[in-house]
């Protein structure tokens, strides 16, 4: 009997490290409560904590500095291997994945030692993002004067090459190429990740030898677990939840856009594509469980982004509101947990939890770790016997 890969968790992470574990040569089998399903029918209070469903989901680059936080230095390195890896799925497969190649524009009222970096004369653009520019105050919202809340504020600008994806088609698509090629689901809830290793052969699917040994117990040889639960199921004193409130509107965008306040918030929008309308966002609230959405919030949220980008409106007067939007982030404070370890009395297990509301920008990256990680593990198993 071959050797078997869990993979705990159906979000974006979980398919894309199945995914290149498949074509690593392992067999796999995902095991998740919830697994993608059409949004349009999606109970959002059932499925609050089925992070992937509620993204917008955009890649925005997020460029790192020796001031910021060490951690984003190995985010960018994930969001450059996903964006090369999007690139390849979108050539591959334009009509199907639920991608869109398009440009991103970014405002801030107040630019950090990061964009400054991006700024300077004589190294612009120096960590080579794709399709750069700064752009011109002219370009910036209301015209780069006034101090009337439609963009006055803004101080710095640019425009890059980037990518967005309609959820629900991009990861539908993800698990049927999985599925397809072989891959196994099973529907079931997950407490801890050991709980991978207690599987029997029956209940991945797999044939019983019937030869003795683990076999004729029904208990397959489980190589590894990989833990891309999204919460983690393991105390992590790291770990929080990041609540945050967009809204789903009819219109499309040409662009996604995202632009800092001064006080701090946050203005964006990322079109979904595929007939999915726009995600106008957003809010970022740590350790706030609620799952009501506030009607205020939403109005000011649209007023915000109608004031930075008026071109959604068209030719109307207030934009199509579709629905609103709660959804949680697992996310981990230091940055996502990325590592293997082995657990006493079950087996290794590869995390890959906590990131937050980065998961689709950061999904090849990790999945590539896990990849390396799951194969270093088996190997070294191997070379021991």
């Amino acid at each position: 009997m071959p050797q078997h890969v869990v993979v705990i968790g159906a979000g974006v992470i979980g398919l894309s490290s199945a995914i290149l574990l498949q074509q690593a040569g392992h067999a796999v089998t995902i095991v998740a409560r919830d697994f993608p399903e059409p949004f349009e029918t999606m109970d959002p209070l059932t499925k609050i904590n089925y992070t992937s469903p509620w993204g917008g989901a955009h890649n925005r680059w997020v460029p790192p500095h020796p001031s910021l936080p060490p951690h984003l230095t190995r985010e960018h390195a994930l969001s450059r291997t996903t964006y090369t890896h999007m690139q390849r799925l979108y050539h591959t497969h334009p009509h199907t994945a639920g991608l869109t190649f398009l440009k991103g524009v970014e405002y801030m009222e107040r630019p950090g030692p990061a964009q400054e970096a991006l700024s300077t004369p004589s190294a612009p653009n120096a960590l080579d993002l794709p399709g750069f520019r700064l752009l011109d105050r002219s370009e910036f919202p209301g015209g780069g004067s006034g101090s009337d809340g439609k963009g006055g504020g803004v101080t710095w600008g640019c425009e890059y090459d980037t990518w967005c994806v309609n959820p629900m088609v991009y990861c539908a698509f993800l698990l049927r190429r999985f599925v397809n090629r072989g891959g196994r689901v099973v529907r079931r809830e997950l407490r801890r990740p050991e709980e991978g290793f207690a599987l029997s052969a029956g209940e991945l699917g797999l044939a019983v030898d019937g030869g003795g040994g683990d076999g004729e117990k029904g208990v397959p040889v489980v190589a590894a677990v990989v833990n891309a639960s999204g919460t983690g199921l393991v105390p992590d004193p790291d770990m929080t939840i990041t609540r945050g409130q967009t809204c789903l509107v009819a219109e499309d965008c040409d662009v996604t856009v995202t632009r800092q306040n001064e006080d701090g918030t946050w203005t964006f929008c990322v079109p979904r594509g595929f007939e999915g309308g726009t995600i106008i966002g957003g809010t970022k609230e740590l350790n706030n469980w609620d799952t009501k959405p506030s009607a205020e919030v939403r109005a000011e949220l649209l007023r915000r982004f109608v004031e930075t980008y008026p071109k959604i409106l068209g030719d109307k007067k207030e934009l199509t509101v579709v629905r609103d939007i709660v959804g949680r982030r697992p996310t981990r404070n230091g940055g996502p947990r990325i590592e293997g370890e082995v657990v006493p009395g079950a087996g290794f297990v590869m995390h890959a939890y906590g990131l937050g509301g980065r998961g689709y920008e950061l999904s090849w990256g990790v999945a590539e770790a896990v990849v390396e990680g799951v194969e270093a593990q088996i190997k070294g198993a191997a070379a021991k016997l």
